[in-house]
């Protein structure tokens, strides 16, 4: 097996891991939330409206903080939404999955050992003589 071919089968398991699961449910919970999608359509108009407002060849300080002002209670009521706090909280385990590998992967191309790898979720105990528990 290729290490193309490889590196496939890594994607194909990954999609079976819970945290890519959860991620996935929880991203389509938040596609199927009308008012979450009314929500973050509407902070994007915000913060476009905002970049032309403050790029204006005579910015109107009044309207930008209005916008700001706006955008920022947009934006508190978009992660207040608990299909977010869910969404966000899934987004992060699996980007640490996704940062764990590429540790892993970054180590083999240098040379190393991935048996002393240094990250806990892989079983490290911070021991290892080569880096000094750095990660």
């Amino acid at each position: 097996m290729d290490i193309m071919e490889m590196t496939r089968e890594l994607g194909k398991a990954l999609q079976q891991d819970d945290r890519y699961t959860a991620y996935m449910l929880a991203k389509k919970a938040n596609d199927d939330d009308k008012e979450l999608q009314e929500d973050i359509a509407h902070f994007e108009d915000l913060r476009m409206n905002l970049g032309s407002a403050m790029s204006a060849e005579e910015p109107d300080s009044d309207n930008i903080k209005a916008l700001d002002t706006e955008l920022k209670s947009v934006y508190n009521k978009i992660m207040k939404n608990p299909r977010m706090i869910v969404f966000s909280g899934a987004q992060q385990a699996l980007e640490k999955l996704v940062s764990n590998m590429q540790q892993i992967i970054s180590m083999c191309a240098n040379g190393e050992d991935p048996e002393t790898c240094q990250i806990p979720e892989a079983g490290c105990t911070g021991s290892c003589a080569s880096c000094a528990g750095c990660h």
